[in-house]
């Protein structure tokens, strides 16, 4: 009697595996690094950031971990709920009461032991039932009524609620991935620039009747001119890159975390990171950026089905997109958008989300290790295996 061979095991890309959590290995040496004289002086507990980034990479790993197990193909059945439980949180944090309002800003709901962001949690979701919708769509994509028109109000909707908080940086996010699925859809490019050209208008709006964004507009535009006022960020951030040098100034022995520069932990990591590891240590972060980039569209690509391929480009292009704006704006070429540092920066949501996310980029992986490729030669068909 013939037994069928053994199943050969799932394979996933060890060298996108590798980059993102030598990504999350970095993030948590530079939180302690960029945190824990802040946290001593404020809280007595130098190592008080570091243990949460911790058990966020716990849970991380976790959430990678499932969705590898699970597969992305099943996501396609939690498009809706995600989307539904996400626009729930969005609303909820809205409510006095329930959002915890930190820094000028209400975007996160306080639970026993953690905080919660739901903007996080609404660009999964957003990504997830993109993909599915477009793919569902896929013959009608075209058209404006069906592919364009009801991905841009839904869309509408959830930067809404994001500018509620107000989080303008992940409204751009959300905006960002539309465009990026639409165009890779084939949408026309017609219904994408017109949308732009009349966005222009009330985006122009949304800042100047806004005296924190015209601030930040200012900060951009010359920062040493408001150098001891609204530009005193990102001057900060430039002292910091500078005076790294091309090998810094030795790990943990930055000067603007003292103090100096805000947030150092969160949306200016990479100013430390320039600072103490110095050219060098950038160009490390952004080659694992790009190798995440490479690997994550490689894995899209090869997905064999237009879902998994439209959720695949969307995460790799959500980290390297947020990645280049945050360190864009730490160089001051861009002006302050408050998107963290994919894996790097200090965020328990955001961390956790990216893991889980990298998990799926993962899962989609499988199917570009040992899988067969046909490859026509003449008339014979011949299987040309793929590392």
């Amino acid at each position: 009697m013939k037994t069928s061979p053994p199943a050969a095991p799932v394979r996933f890309d060890p060298i996108l595996l590798c980059a993102v959590l030598a990504l999350v290995a970095l993030g948590l040496v530079m939180t302690y690094s960029a945190s824990a004289v802040l946290a001593q002086d404020k809280l007595g507990d130098s190592l008080y950031f570091l243990k949460r980034q911790l058990s966020a990479a716990g849970l991380g790993l976790v959430a990678m971990a499932v969705a590898m197990k699970l597969g992305w193909r099943k996501l396609a059945r939690l498009a809706y709920p995600l989307l539904l439980i996400a626009i729930v949180l969005l609303i909820a944090v809205a409510i006095p009461g329930i959002g915890t309002t930190a820094g000028g800003a209400r975007r996160w709901i306080r639970l026993p032991g953690f905080s919660l962001q739901p903007a996080e949690i609404a660009k999964f979701a957003w990504l997830v039932y993109l993909s599915y919708s477009l793919a569902k769509k896929r013959e009608k994509v075209a058209t404006f009524s069906i592919g364009f028109l009801p991905h841009l109000a839904l869309c509408g909707i959830l930067v809404l609620l994001c500018m509620l908080q107000p989080d303008f940086g992940s409204s751009v996010l959300l905006v960002f991935m539309l465009f990026v699925l639409l165009f890779a859809a084939g949408t026309k490019l017609s219904y994408l620039v017109g949308s732009v050209l009349l966005a222009l208008p009330l985006a122009f709006v949304a800042i100047a009747t806004s005296p924190y964004r015209m601030k930040r507009i200012l900060a951009f535009l010359d920062p040493w001119a408001h150098r001891h006022d609204v530009g005193y960020q990102v001057a900060e951030s430039l002292m910091s890159i500078g005076s790294g040098g091309i090998t810094g100034l030795g790990l943990g022995d930055g000067r603007q975390k003292l103090f100096f520069l805000p947030e150092a932990h969160t949306d200016f990591i990479f100013s430390i990171l320039g600072e103490e590891l110095g050219l060098i240590g950038v160009g490390l972060l952004v080659v694992l950026y790009a190798v995440v980039l490479w690997r994550g569209i490689r894995a899209a690509l090869a997905a064999g089905e237009t879902f998994g391929t439209y959720l695949g480009l969307g995460i790799s292009s959500i980290i390297a997109f947020q990645a280049t704006v945050n360190m864009c704006v730490a160089m001051g070429l861009l002006p302050t958008k408050g998107l963290t540092l994919p894996f790097v920066s200090y965020g328990g949501t955001s961390l956790v989300v990216l893991m889980g996310s990298a998990g799926v980029l993962l899962s989609l992986s499988a199917n570009t290790q040992g899988a067969a490729r046909p490859v026509r030669t003449g008339t014979t068909d011949l299987r040309e295996v793929t590392a």
